[in-house]
């Protein structure tokens, strides 16, 4: 007689970006180990490959394709499905901010995260003389990096990387210009074409994105102090 087969519970959340409803089931044990495997390596690809894979599987909404989701909703499902896995609490240590040394842990509720939008934040890049630039959000490949990535520097070209591969399009009154239709070095090449005032606007809707967040209290043990620390990105929430 065959062994019985144990029945997952599924969960449901809504994506920031869009509003759609999704459901997800927790990691299973062969998931779980799958990434452990994968961030011992410290190879991102495999980390990579391992996160897509996991994420593929726990996602049972079906029309759901992880790969075009942004940055903040792969943070905030990963951070859920964890949560689901593991436990609901965080524990995560921060380093106490009046003296910049001393370390104390802190219990965070994981229904407590949310991710925060910011009123000014805007897709669209007024570039001037009716010329327009409309913005997309990372992709799951940038969210790896960029919590996964111990190896990842953000240099100067690797930060236009993440600027090129986020253009949607450019556009004035009279032509379209989609990225899929042009090169990625164009794209630089364009960016770097652009005066200060034009690129402090694309600095600022990577600034003021929609990104996981939350305030917590830190009593120093040493000088009993309280402060407040801001986390912010789904890597704060694993210190």
């Amino acid at each position: 007689m065959p062994l019985p087969k144990i029945v997952t519970p599924t969960y449901e959340l809504v994506l920031l970006s869009n509003d759609q409803k999704l459901k997800y089931r927790p990691f299973l044990v062969k998931e779980e180990k799958l990434l452990v495997l994968a961030l011992e390596t410290e190879d991102i690809k495999e980390i990579s490959n391992a996160i897509k894979a996991v994420l593929k599987n726990c996602i049972q909404t079906k029309s759901v394709k992880v790969e075009t989701l942004p940055t903040f909703d792969i943070e905030y499902l990963f951070l859920n499905i964890r949560a689901k896995s593991v436990g609901e609490d965080l524990e995560v240590n921060l380093i106490c901010p009046d003296d910049q040394v001393t370390t104390c842990s802190v219990t965070i509720s994981v229904d407590d995260i949310k991710v925060k939008k910011n009123e000014e934040h805007n897709k669209t890049i007024n570039l001037g003389e009716s010329l327009f630039m409309d913005m997309k959000y990372p992709s799951l490949d940038e969210f790896i990096k960029n919590n996964f990535d111990i190896n990842e520097s953000m240099d100067m070209d690797k930060s236009f990387e993440l600027i090129s591969s986020c253009v949607d399009k450019i556009y004035n009154e009279e032509e379209v210009w989609a990225s899929s239709d042009i090169t990625k070095q164009e794209i630089i090449d364009f960016l770097e074409g652009m005066n200060s005032s034009q690129f402090k606007q694309i600095e600022k809707f990577f600034e003021t994105m929609p990104k996981l967040s939350h305030e917590v209290e830190v009593t120093n043990p040493s000088t009993k102090v309280t402060s407040t620390v801001t986390l912010e990105g789904l890597a704060s929430f694993f210190a």
